[in-house]
């Protein structure tokens, strides 16, 4: 069975977010499974500065407003194939894998990502040097979302998979560009790509793939609603209801294991907890925290709205008057950088903030806390508090999306709901409770240590999902999705794990 993978994203290479980490560890548990699985990307400068050498495989013409490029080859660790779109006008620039050194998106990003789409379906459809066509084209995200439906409309042989990572970012363009990204104008309608007057990278994905796929049960049911659904709640609920939308959870890496993680100064594992005591001392001095006996609430994540801070502040004071002191790593809106840092200023020794990203910070505010924080307003699978569990730290969470399917209520975490400062102040209180009650509290980080959250079930699920839809290549071509609204009875039963 052979896959294309595509990707904006590789951890190793150029990492934005969690697409990142994903892009690395699934392909090479996908491979681990017997999949011939092979990743393309953008050739981004990160990218050609860290992988050597490569092989030019195709020489491709521009088309609309998209220039010439190349495809390259190369390979990652654990012996992936990778494939490179090589375009220096569109990829060859200064700043993250989006957006520029000034933090804004690039305004060509629909020009950019069309090319990467097209280059996938250039593979899809054979090329004489490369000597391989996959079965299955595997799209991620709004970045790659114009691939299935480059693949849908030159009627390749190949069966696609459009899985969202975050339905809230769409890769919107306007109507004028159809023509610069080789878009027929006849798909510019409801049953298609057009999104309330513009064209829509991500609702090109899901109309045109043959199979839906979204990052746990639970966000999969969630996006069938308005509330979640960004929009597009019609259209991914028929296909729910047609059977082809499925939610299988994210992993996490090795790289995330107290009993080897070279971050840390001194390794652990659920037999012997006494280490994490001194990594706290390490983080309470990093953060400027007074020395104390109560419970650490670790914070490393993205500081946006998103991402509930703002509950957060209203709960502080709780924290802080029982006892508690808060780690915080992160940057994001310089609003809620900007009312974290109030934050910490007003309880000084109690709260620490550190602004930026820090690999080695994040691992070690992992390991030290007591607690995690994740009031996330939706948050559709979520890592950090599968990386928590295994470092014997409680997530605290809104149960929604993959938090609640990864954290299970009072045996390794807190999850609660509705996301009020109220609801999130039960929880915490049941935090400290648990805290003052040693033997219970060592119960349950040993329960959430010896959690599977390893990358081979979801290898599995997307290994058996690919191979139902190579079974199916002898059926007729399934027609695109159209826009049905079901009863939710119909769809909470389709949005399961495979």
């Amino acid at each position: 069975m052979s896959v294309l993978f595509v990707t904006s994203e590789h951890a190793e290479l150029v990492k934005a977010g969690g697409l990142g980490d994903i892009s690395a560890a699934l392909p090479r548990a996908l491979r681990d499974e017997g999949c011939d699985i092979r990743l393309l990307m953008p050739a981004y400068p990160a990218v050609l500065a860290k992988v050597r050498p490569v092989t030019i495989v195709a020489h491709r013409r521009g088309r609309g407003a998209i220039p010439p490029y190349l495809i390259g080859a190369t390979e990652v660790s654990g012996g992936v194939p990778l494939y490179l779109a090589i375009a220096p006008t569109l990829f060859q620039r200064d700043g993250s894998a989006y957006g520029g050194p000034d933090g804004l998106d690039h305004a060509d990003n629909d020009i950019r990502f069309a090319c990467l789409s097209l280059a996938a379906a250039d593979i899809c459809a054979g090329l004489p040097r490369l000597g391989w066509r996959p079965d299955i084209l595997h799209a991620h995200d709004w970045v790659s979302g114009l691939a299935p439906a480059y693949a849908r409309w030159s009627k390749l042989p190949v069966r696609t998979v459009m899985t969202i990572h975050n339905i809230a970012h769409q890769g919107l363009f306007p109507y004028e560009r159809l023509h610069d990204l080789c878009v027929p104008a006849d798909s510019f309608r409801t049953d298609g790509l057009e999104f309330h007057l513009h064209g829509s990278f991500l609702k090109a994905g899901i109309f045109y793939s043959d199979h839906l796929t979204t990052v746990s049960p639970t966000y999969a049911e969630e996006i069938t609603e308005e509330s979640h659904g960004g929009g597009l709640h019609g259209l991914i609920e028929g296909i729910a209801a047609a059977g082809n939308l499925t939610g299988i959870p994210n992993g996490i890496g090795e790289e995330w294991n107290p009993r080897h993680d070279h971050y840390l100064p001194v390794r652990f594992d659920q037999t012997d907890l006494e280490a994490k005591h001194e990594v706290a001392e390490l983080i309470r001095t990093a953060l400027c925290l007074e020395p104390s006996e109560g419970p650490l609430f670790g914070i490393v994540s993205r500081l946006v709205h998103q991402k509930g801070f703002d509950i957060v502040a209203e709960v502080a004071d709780r924290i802080v008057a029982k006892g508690g002191q808060i780690a915080i790593l992160g940057t994001g809106d310089p609003q809620v950088e900007a009312m974290l840092l109030d934050l910490s200023r007003r309880h000084r020794g109690k709260i620490g903030l550190m602004v930026g990203f820090n690999e080695p910070m994040a691992h070690r505010i992992i390991a030290a806390s007591d607690f995690f924080l994740m009031p996330s307003r939706f948050e559709p699978c979520g890592l950090t508090q599968m990386q928590a569990q295994r470092y014997g730290t409680l997530p605290i969470a809104h149960r929604t999306g993959g938090l609640a399917d990864t954290i299970e209520d009072d045996e390794t975490g807190f999850l609660f709901a509705p996301l009020t400062a109220e609801r999130l102040s039960e929880a915490i209180d049941r935090a400290f409770a648990v805290f003052a009650d040693p033997d219970r509290f060592d119960a349950m980080r040993r329960t959430a240590m010896a959690k599977d959250f390893s990358w081979s079930g979801p290898a599995r699920a997307y290994k058996a999902l690919y191979g139902r839809l190579t079974d199916e290549t002898s059926k007729p071509a399934q027609r695109p999705h159209s826009l049905v609204v079901v009863p939710k009875s119909r769809t909470a039963a389709a949005a399961k794990v495979a």
